[in-house]
């Protein structure tokens, strides 16, 4: 059994409109909502081998917040440069370059590709908006990261801060 979480960094920060997007932080909403997502994950016994995150400033805080909570060293927090507001394919592509020694994996991203992406997963569900630190999971019973795009998947769960 293998799974990949596909999670939508936390809130960022608009304070400087003058800002590239590229550098905005998490704002204080994203800095609560992080470590709580984290913190349900782990109260669902959720598993993460690897984290592999957009190097995008807000993606690469809520990755590390992540990392933290599961006490994930840092050589398994792994940036990609195409994950930083990329198209659907994109997260089919990284996920077939995956070692086959993780077997849980979690992808941190942008809208609107992740939630176009997660669509394509699965026909179980469907999702309007992955919004901010929203978790979608999916499963999978391949023996090789190579055969993800073409093999049966299975939701598994989907959080986020607002969930009740």
């Amino acid at each position: 059994m293998r799974s990949v979480l596909f999670i939508r960094h936390a809130k960022s920060s608009w304070d400087n409109a003058a800002q590239h997007d590229f550098e905005r932080p998490l704002n204080e909403r994203g800095k609560k909502d992080a470590p709580e997502m984290a913190r349900r994950l782990l109260e669902k016994n959720v598993p993460h081998d690897l984290l592999i995150t957009s190097p995008a400033k807000r993606a690469r805080k809520t990755s590390d917040i992540f990392a933290a909570a599961y006490g994930l060293p840092s050589d398994k927090v792994i940036q990609k440069a195409e994950l930083y507001l990329p198209s659907p394919d994109v997260f089919f592509d990284v996920i077939e370059q995956l070692p086959d020694h993780a077997r849980h994996v979690a992808l941190f991203s942008h809208n609107p590709g992740i939630t176009h992406a997660v669509n394509q997963l699965t026909n179980e569900i469907r999702i309007d908006n992955v919004p901010t630190c929203g978790v979608f999971a999916i499963q999978t019973d391949i023996s090789s990261w190579l055969k993800f795009r073409h093999a049966p998947r299975r939701f598994w769960f989907f959080d986020y801060p607002k969930y009740i």
